[in-house]
């Protein structure tokens, strides 16, 4: 499978990135190991968790995700070189000295991560959200020191704006210090606004890689959720119902329409629109069953022609 580069930082993946926030919430440790036994199998290799996953389950505390993948990486010791590897930090886990990007907080968490992951080293780490309170000098020093260290080899971030990006990436460049890498950011066929225009223009500008999440709208653009009363098929259905309105019903029947000339499902045609978009590297996409990662493999050798790519834009805009 042809490898993409995540910008500058001398990573390349596979145009589908798993995304592992249902590891220890809606996949249990068995189905969790046969998801990424069949990624990799399919020749996909990167793989997306955070510390924060899955903190909002009751009982748990962050880290379920982590501790699985951890699991999964010491039983295949082989694969541990097939696979590039990101994790996040910053996110609300138990409180103010339990969050955030200060330099004496990243160190802490780090080492969780890493204890949790089973690795000598991140490939991939990312600030998961902004944080008012530290400023960008004191994030990008820390993770500097991360790297000096060999515990990081390359850092991200999610969840900016083009002028919080702009003002990390002026840090980096000012005070010579690590610069984000890799964006991810939340975009798909109906979740748009927030990345189109001046942050994707930006990232294009820098040669940023990006990674996309909540790439299939929380499932809505699988095409199975039409109406209020498909809300109940599963623990995320919660989150659809937001999409359930005029311009997501104009989606799903472009969805449907490109589908049927290609002989694939809705989902598989709304990934290949994303990894067809020049700013993005990647689709982030989650799976609790390996036939949804077969999906994936044939998303990933989908061509759409530019016909096809118009009328999803059409119906999307």
């Amino acid at each position: 499978m042809n490898k993409r580069p995540l910008g500058r930082s001398g990573l390349a993946i596979a145009p589908l990135v798993l995304g592992g926030n249902v590891f220890g919430w809606t996949a249990d440790e068995k189905s969790s190991f046969a998801v990424l036994d069949a990624f990799v199998d399919q020749g996909f290799d990167a793989i997306d968790t955070a510390d924060v996953y899955s903190a909002w389950v009751p009982g748990h505390e962050g880290g379920e995700s982590e501790t699985i993948i951890g699991k999964w990486l010491k039983a295949n010791p082989a694969k541990r070189d097939k696979v590039v590897v990101f994790t996040k930090v910053g996110s609300q886990r138990g409180g103010p000295k339990r969050s955030g990007l200060s330099a004496s907080w990243i160190a802490t968490a780090v080492e969780a991560s890493l204890k949790r992951l089973q690795v000598d080293a991140i490939d991939l780490y990312f600030s998961h959200f902004p944080d008012p309170n530290t400023p960008h000098e004191e994030t990008l020093g820390a993770y500097a020191k991360l790297i000096e260290a060999g515990k990081v080899k390359a850092i991200g971030a999610s969840n900016l704006d083009a002028g919080q990006l702009t003002a990390a990436l002026r840090a980096s460049e000012i005070r010579n210090l690590p610069r984000y890498e890799v964006l991810q950011p939340e975009y798909n066929l109906y979740d748009r606004d927030g990345f189109d225009g001046p942050l994707r223009d930006l990232c294009l500008r820098e040669n940023l890689g990006v990674v996309t999440y909540f790439s299939l709208a929380s499932g809505f653009l699988s095409g199975k959720y039409r109406s209020e009363a498909d809300l109940g098929q599963s623990q995320r259905g919660g989150a659809v119902g937001k999409y359930l309105d005029e311009r997501g019903m104009r989606i799903l029947a472009a969805l449907d329409q490109v589908s049927a000339a290609h002989d694939a499902r809705p989902a598989e045609i709304a990934l290949a629109w994303l990894m067809a978009q020049p700013a993005v590297t990647a689709p982030i996409a989650s799976a609790t069953k390996v036939d949804h990662v077969e999906s994936f493999g044939q998303a990933a050798r989908l061509t759409l022609s530019p016909e096809d790519l118009a009328a999803l834009d059409r119906a999307s805009s």
